[in-house]
């Protein structure tokens, strides 16, 4: 964890967090998000689980799936190192919207782009067991993003 700052935490899930941090290498600045996974209480099928996803997270490329950077374990944890989504997640995004709807346009623009990256996944004989609004992520672009992990 030496090679990022953390500005804050961003999520907490049963094995994990995830921290919106710094790159403190190449010069550029860039923002990025670090899930860490608790080993120490995972048995051995689910630490192996857990490797496998980073691999498959890895093989992932595609426009709407969150982009792998990297992954090493530490300290006994595992460190997956993700492309940072500014936009938050879908569910913030409705909440934010305090019962104002969202237009025709925007919510057919975001299941197009859901759908892709879904379909990306299933193409590769990959099920997705954990389909909900805070798996979706937005840009500050027109981006919709599907998380694996």
């Amino acid at each position: 964890m030496n090679d990022y700052e953390v500005i804050r935490q961003i999520g907490q899930g049963a094995f994990g967090k995830a921290f919106l941090v710094r790159d403190k290498g190449g010069g550029e600045n860039k923002q990025c998000v670090v899930k860490e996974i608790s080993l120490r209480k995972m048995s051995a099928r689910e630490k192996e689980a857990s490797k496998k996803e980073v691999t498959l997270l890895s093989k992932m490329k595609h426009p709407n799936i969150v982009t792998f950077i990297r992954s090493f374990q530490e300290g006994g944890s595992l460190y997956i190192v993700m492309e940072y989504c500014d936009g938050g997640d879908l569910m913030k995004k409705i909440n934010m919207q305090r019962g104002v709807s969202f237009t025709e346009e925007q919510i057919v623009d975001w299941f197009v782009q859901i759908c892709l990256g879904l379909k990306h996944i299933h193409d590769r004989k990959i099920l997705h067991r954990d389909i909900k609004a805070q798996v979706f992520y937005l840009g500050t672009t027109t981006h919709t993003y599907v998380l694996l992990l």
